[in-house]
Order: C-alpha cells, then structure tokens, then sequence
C-alpha cells in the first residue's frame, strides 16, 4: 500500500510538472495538453478510487469493532483535515490571485500602449520609404535632362548628395544601365523583378518595404525617368535603402508583443479556465495524496498500539505468545520490542510453572494411584473433621459410595454413625499423637465387621489435617479364632480320647463281675448306669471325632468342578427328604477351582442344617440358587426355618456355637474353614418375614477343563 501510495504520488508529479510546462508554453500546449490532462485526471481519480477502497475498509474494521480501527480513523481524520484545511485555503487564494491576474493582463492602457507602438513603428517605416520616394522623384528629374552618358556619371553625384545607400537605372524591361553604390562588398543592386517593374511604368513610381520582420527591412523605391525627346525611351530609376537595424527590432518587438497580446485576448476565459484546471488537478492530487499518505501514516503509527492492544488482551486470556515486533528506533518500537520482550519472560515464567504444575499433578496422581490400589481404607480431614478424601479400599470395606459425606463433619454422617464416632473420640482422646483402635460395626444379615483403625496428625506443611487409615481384620481374626479352636480342639482330642476307652472297658468289665452278684433292682440299675457311662462314652468318641476332623482338616485337592452337577449328585441323598427343595440353577454357570470332597461336605452339612431348622414345621422348604456375581460361581442355600437368633450371628462360625440341643457346633466353623481354604467368602442371613439364607462365593476355575458335566437333578425333588 505505501509503495503503490508513494509511485501513484511520484507520477502525479511528473505529470502536473508537465502539465504546467504544457500550460506556459503555448505550442506545447496546442499538441499536448489534453493528453495531459486526461493523464492527470486519470491519476487523480485512482488516487480517489485508492482513498475510497482505504476508507472502506476501515470503515468495515470499525463496525466490525476490530481493535485499533478508532484510532486509525482518527489519525486519519487528523492528518487528512491538516492538509484539507491549508489546501483549501491555497486552492482559494490562488484561483483567485490567477482570475484577476489574468484580468489584469488585459488592461484597456496596455492595449492601446501595444497598438500606438505599433503605429508608430509603421509611420517611421511609411516616412524613411516617403522620404526615399521623394528622393528619387527629385533624381528622375535631373537625370530626365541628360543623355544616357551623362546620366551615368551624374548617377553616382546625385546618389552622395541625396545619401542612398545604392541607385540604379534600367531600361524598361529590366536591364541594368548604371548604378551605384556605398557598400563596396555589393557591386550589383538587387534587381527588380518585372512585377516591380511593370507597376513602375504603369504609374508615377513604385515604393515597397521589402524583407521579413525577424530580418533586415529593405526600402525599394522604382521611379519612371522621362526620355528628351517623344521617341526617346524610358528608363527606370531604382534607389534602394536598408531600414536602421534598431528600428527593425522595435518594430518586431512591438509587432510580436502585440500578437502574443491579440492571442491571449482572444483565449482570455479559454486560459482562466486552463489555469483553474490545472490548479484544481493540483489540489486534488495533492490532497489525495495527503489521504492516502495520512492513511499510510495512521496505520503505521497505529500499528505498534494494535499489537501491543492485542497482545495485552491476549496476556489477559493467558496467551504470551510474542507479538508481532516493531523494528524502528522510535518509542513505539522500543515500546514493542519492550512488550515482546515481556510475553517472553511471561511465556518462560508460565512454562516454568506448568512444568512444576506438571510435577505437583504427577506426583498427587501417582499418591491418588498408590491410594486407589491401596487394600487399606484411608480417609483425610481438615482441621474441623471434614472429609476431603477418600480412597476405593475404604468405598470396598464399607461398602458405602461416601455420596453426601464427603465435604461433610463427621458429626453429620449419618449412613456411617458409629464409625465417624469412633473417629473422632480417637482423635479427641489421643490429640496430636498416632493412635490405633479396634472397633466392630454391624453389616447387613446380622454379620460384625472388625475394623482395625489408625489416625494421626498431618503436618502443618501439608495444608494440615487429619488422616485415618484403616483395615478389614474380619476374616483375618477369624483365622485367628479358627486357628486357636483347631489347636484347642486337637489337644482335646488328644488329651480326651485317650481315657474314653479304658472308661468304657471298665464300665463294661464292672458290669461283667456284678451282674451276677447283684440282684433284683441293683442289677437293673447297674445295666442302667453302665450302659448310659458306656453311651456317654460313645457321645464324646464322635465329638473328639469331630474335634479331630476340625483340627487335622487335609489341604484341598483343587480342580476344575462343575458346581451345579456337584449339588445335584448331593441332592440324590435327599430324595426321601420331608422338605420340599426348589432347585434354580444357571445354565452355563462356569467351572469352579475345589475339592469335590469338601464341597460334598459344605453342601451336605448345609441341607441338613436346614432340615433340621424346619423340623416342627409342617412344610419344610429349602431353596438353592446358583448364579455368577462379580466374576464369582454363588451357591444360595435357604429355609423357611426361624433363622438365627441375633445373640448368635456375629459368632455363628465359631466352634460350640450352635441352636441344636445335640450339636457340638462344629458344622458351620467346618464350613468356614473349608470355604477359607478354597479363597471364597461365606455369609450368613436371616431372611423376612422368616427364615435364613446361607450364601458361599467360590473362585471360577482358571482353565477349565472338557470334563463330562453331572447330571442335574430336575427343578423339584
């Protein structure tokens, strides 16, 4: 644009110089001036054109409210109005300056002085060729007395007396008889022509001034000279007379001034409206050019305020990414290279705190990942006991989703009570130092949860806190107990079965040696009472039995099992039960990683557990459900029996507890411990309105094998 701005402007000039030569030079004028002045116009309407297109778009920039299109315009405005104003003034002055120059150039005395000049060069003219007229009149006559000899030597007399430059006679058709001169340089006068000649003889005699104006004048005068005699003939006397070098010039002075004069009266308003043309192409060249230059300059010198607007807007949104520099010396470069220079340490500051950001997030996610994969629960405060974190192994042992208790006191969980209690009398009672508890809470079906618990103060360093951090211990006090009941339960039997048999033999010897001693009713409560020591016996034989199968249980025999056949193959033996078993088997239900043994057992003890729970009732029913759950083969065994009494539940699965009047309360601490064994879970529910649901989850078989599948038993039995 400043290119195209900058040549349109530099023609312009060459052709208003032209134009203006063209204007002061008539000749130039005449061939070339409209050419010019049609080239001019056509600059000055492309410059117009060019201002309008640049005009235009700032126009559109500032209703598009594109940043620095204000300013723009107004600089522009600013310097377009600083050369309107002086241009308009000039253009004013100066068109009227040249009207009434030109007026004046024709001024009624200046005519009249140009035109008496001109007469007067022409009378100076007429009197020298009068004078020289009458000179030879008066030569005609004396040489009209005197014979052809004489008159050529009285030729040359009467030519120093009258002080003709050269005198000359001829015959009548033009042939030279004598002549006479004062130039030695030029022996012959100018000879007449037979024009000259004829008009000579025709009349009195003949004048002319001869010559061009721009040269020498030539004074011709052709006088008849009468014969002596009637038969003489007539001859022609010629005087010649150069004008004065001096007069000749005034007189081509007068005589040019006065045409040039002629020549512009006639294009008087013809050369006013010329120079008011010219002028005005002037001005407007001048002024588009000063838009053009002004729109240049404004957006030049807005330039560096639009990059700078911008790249301060772009800094506001977070964006310092240099700017666009201005290289000049001026302020406004300065300026710019001061702002990029700016953004750059911003940019370096702001990548310098992601990285840093970058490591404070790695290492919270890295935290946040060894939390999420942590089996312990863990759980942090702020200094008022407001959850504010909580990882998956907590959500997995509680079993809760924390929807409501995160960001909440732990004086308002309500879903988890007991447990926000046990936290905070910990930290109540322990302050600042590490603290450990042990605390049971209750979970659906009746079954505690043993948690063990740990908290302790974060450091002031970290944003302070509290942290908790806890563990499912259930089942692993469970082994514990089982543990302790299986070294308990094989010293029992060790330490009971060994005197049962020599008891038994010497109740059954002592009998043997009194029978016969005894009689009537000595011998009838002697059978009594050795019989019930020897039954007594008995009883606690098949409980060390048990104790011993409790306490030496073999390792498992592990292997791909198809569980639903297994539970069909056990369902044979119940046949002749008296309850009513619903059977609801998932076809397809995956293999299973056990001993069939064992499971033989569990599923066994199970069923008659059952039976016996509905022994007064007087329609038994037992349900057994198979399924998939959470990528795990379920077994479901359930009654409608009383349940179990809630005193119980939470020790349901320890030895010597049981509801029957002659269990030893082995069954279920059994069943545990094989299902421990197999790394399943067991748990126990007391169905509503009535009724128990005993439910085992086993692991599925890793590769199963192409075994032929059991036979199921049908729905019913």
């Amino acid at each position: 644009m400043k290119y195209l701005v900058i040549a349109a402007a530099s023609f312009g000039a060459i052709l208003l110089f032209l134009l203006a030569s063209a204007s002061a030079n008539t000749a130039l004028f005449a061939r070339h001036y409209p050419w010019l002045l049609g080239l001019n116009a056509i600059v000055a309407f492309s410059l117009l054109a060019l201002l309008g297109w640049q005009v235009r778009a700032l126009w559109r920039d500032h209703r598009a409210k594109v940043f620095g299109s204000r300013l723009k315009l107004r600089l522009m405005l600013m310097f377009g109005l600083m050369a309107v104003l002086p241009g308009v003034l000039v253009y004013s002055v100066s068109v009227q300056f040249l009207t009434k120059s030109i007026e004046t150039w024709f001024d009624v005395r200046v005519e009249k002085a140009l035109e008496s000049g001109l007469d007067l060069g022409r009378s100076a003219l007429d009197y020298l060729l009068a004078d020289l007229s009458d000179k030879g009149h008066a030569m005609a006559l004396e040489l009209s007395d005197s014979g052809d000899f004489q008159r050529r030597v009285l030729l040359n007399r009467l030519r120093e007396k009258t002080g003709v430059q050269a005198v000359a006679l001829f015959t009548a058709d033009g042939q030279l008889l004598a002549s006479s001169t004062g130039e030695l340089a030029s022996l012959l006068p100018p000879l007449p022509t037979p024009a000259h000649l004829r008009q000579a003889r025709m009349g009195r005699g003949y004048s002319v001034i001869e010559g061009e104006s721009s040269k020498e004048l030539l004074l011709r005068v052709l006088v008849p000279v009468s014969p002596q005699s009637l038969l003489g003939e007539l001859r022609i006397l010629q005087l010649t007379q150069p004008v004065p070098d001096s007069l000749t010039q005034n007189a081509e002075s007068v005589q040019a001034v006065y045409r040039d004069y002629q020549e512009l009266s006639l294009g008087r308003e013809g050369l006013t409206r010329i120079y008011a043309m010219t002028l005005t192409l002037t001005v407007l060249l001048a002024l588009f050019t000063a838009f053009a230059l002004a729109f240049v300059l404004a957006r030049r010198l807005s330039a560096p305020l639009s990059i700078l607007a911008e790249g301060t807007q772009a800094v506001a949104a977070g964006d310092f990414t240099p700017r666009q520099a201005i290289y000049s010396r001026d302020e406004l470069g300065v300026l710019t290279q001061s702002f990029n220079q700016m953004t750059r340490q911003l940019n370096d500051a702001r990548r310098e705190t992601e990285r840093h950001r970058a490591e404070v997030e790695s290492a919270r996610a890295y935290l946040e990942s060894i939390l999420a994969n942590l089996s312990a629960g863990v759980l942090v405060f702020d200094h008022r006991f407001i959850l504010r974190t909580v990882n998956v192994g907590a959500l997995t042992i509680l079993g809760d989703d924390f929807v409501g208790l995160v960001g909440e006191a732990v004086e308002g969980w309500e879903r988890q009570r007991e447990f926000g209690r046990a936290i905070r009398e910990g930290f109540a009672k322990h302050g600042d130092k590490e603290w450990q508890t042990q605390i049971e809470l209750e979970r659906a079906g009746g079954l505690p949860q043993i948690l063990l618990l740990r908290g302790t103060r974060l450091p002031e360093g970290s944003s302070g806190g509290y942290v908790t951090v806890f563990d499912d211990v259930t089942r692993l006090i469970a082994a514990q107990r089982s543990a302790a009941w299986g070294e308990v339960a094989r010293r029992l039997a060790h330490e009971i079965k060994n005197p049962l048999t020599p008891i038994r033999l010497s109740a059954e010897r002592l009998q043997l040696k009194l029978v016969e001693k005894l009689g009537g009713s000595d011998v009838e409560m002697l059978n009594r009472s050795t019989q019930t020591i020897i039954n007594q016996v008995q009883a606690m034989k098949h409980m060390v039995d048990d104790f011993s199968d409790y306490a030496r249980m073999p390792a498992p025999e592990l292997a791909a099992l198809d569980l639903n056949a297994l539970v069909g193959e056990v369902l044979g033996l119940y046949e002749t039960s008296r309850a009513k078993i619903v059977v609801d088997f998932v076809p397809g239900l995956p293999l299973v990683w056990g001993d069939a043994t064992q499971l033989r057992q569990i599923v066994h003890n199970l069923l008659r557990n059952a039976e016996d729970a509905q022994e007064s009732a007087e329609s038994p029913r037992i349900g057994i459900v198979s399924r998939q759950v959470d990528g795990q083969a379920e077994l479901c065994i359930c009654d409608d029996g009383p349940g179990f009494p809630p005193e119980i539940v939470a020790h349901v699965f320890e030895p010597y507890v049981t509801t029957k009047a002659r269990g030893t309360g082995l069954g279920l601490a059994i069943v545990k411990k094989i299902v421990d064994e197999h790394h399943g879970r067991i748990n126990i529910t007391n169905r509503q309105p009535h009724g128990a649901e005993v439910s085992i989850r086993l692991p599925l078989a890793p590769a199963p094998t192409a075994s032929a599948p059991l036979t199921v038993p049908p729905t019913e039995a």
